[in-house]
């Protein structure tokens, strides 16, 4: 491994994508490079378009000191430095507009990135919120950052998404699908396995002994069977089935409490079953500053929980302290990565 990445006095390297240009991502990637809270985590490896950075610099009202280098040059990086691809031409973008020509921009960068950590080249990938109509613009059948991460890097196994939010981690067993087709896409071995990359995960994170808490599907976690059998026939054999495998795990509990409990009682994870069961709940309870992370990658990939915020898109708003997590996880996970790497 390239000690530049991984050595033992160093920040790791992170890749940074710059995301959809027509939403905050050009105000979210300057105001990352001048943190100073960055600055003493991580060094940021920016991918994208200098004009369209430089953009996001006026809109956040910021002079940007940031040096152009070459890929084989990032590794000598002590503060943040930008790899120009010079893909998208400033005129090309209406703000608070998805297009085909910023999903290519957006698509472009991240693909980049990504072939750096693959490449063992950077340490980790974090990108700027991306907009998933203009990724199918240029990526038809696109469908989350998921599976196309797979398909780019042909990765075979579990890659499923999480979203942090300060020490709480919220992971689910059905992501993107309908919710006509939750309970018959619920079995024993989906939730099992969502057990284990979660405790893996948060392992990953610095957790050494994750406490997680299980939600049921139906009201009141089915009632006993009064409002549905899948907490009788599948959760609770699944938990039961991770707590013999030595997992510090318990459920299946309602939904409409379980984040309480968590928070109340210093859990570090709740496995939803599908999507808005958990999302509603961590983004009521701080939408600011989740984290959304890919979990089951040979490297990490942290991105802000929000999206690309069109509405306020250009006014100089955007609030970067989600953004500043995602890379702040990031930046935590590839340096116990590392020691691990050193260890073993």
């Amino acid at each position: 491994m390239n000690a530049n990445v991984n050595g033992a006095a160093e920040r790791p390297l992170i890749a940074l994508a710059m995301g959809d240009p027509a939403g905050i991502s050009p105000e979210l990637a300057a105001r990352l490079i001048v943190s100073p809270r960055l600055a003493a985590a991580a060094r940021l490896v920016v991918i994208g378009d200098r004009r369209i950075l430089e953009g996001g610099a006026r809109v956040a009202g910021l002079s940007l000191d940031i040096d152009t280098v070459g890929e084989p040059a990032i590794g000598q990086a002590l503060s943040p430095v930008l790899i120009d691809l010079r893909n998208l031409d400033p005129a090309a973008v209406t703000i608070g507009e998805a297009t085909p020509a910023g999903g290519r921009f957006a698509i472009e960068n991240f693909s980049f990135a990504l072939r750096l950590a693959e490449a063992r080249r950077v340490a980790a990938v974090c990108y700027t919120p991306l907009n998933k109509k203009a990724m199918r613009f240029a990526y038809p059948g696109y469908d989350d950052e998921s599976r196309f991460i797979q398909e780019l890097l042909q990765l075979a196994g579990r890659v499923k998404e999480f979203n942090v939010l300060d020490t709480v981690w919220n992971a689910r067993v059905t992501s993107h699908v309908p919710l006509k087709d939750v309970a018959a896409s619920l079995s024993r071995e989906a939730i099992l396995a969502e057990i284990r990359l979660t405790v893996d995960c948060l392992k990953q994170s610095g957790v050494e002994t994750p406490r997680l808490l299980v939600a049921g599907l139906n009201p009141h976690a089915g009632d006993g069977g009064s409002f549905g059998m899948e907490e009788i026939e599948i959760i609770s054999p699944a938990v039961d089935a991770a707590a013999a495998e030595g997992f510090d795990v318990s459920g299946p509990y309602p939904a409409d409490t379980i984040f309480l409990a968590a928070l109340r009682d210093g859990y570090h994870g709740v496995l939803t079953m599908y999507h808005d069961q958990g999302q509603i709940a961590m983004k009521l309870i701080g939408f600011d500053r989740g984290v959304t992370m890919l979990g089951g990658l040979p490297f990490p990939v942290c991105t802000p929980a929000h999206g690309t915020a069109y509405d306020i898109a250009g006014k100089g708003i955007a609030n970067p302290l989600a953004s500043e997590e995602a890379v702040m996880l990031a930046a935590r996970m590839a340096t116990a990565a590392a020691m691990r790497g050193r260890t073993a």
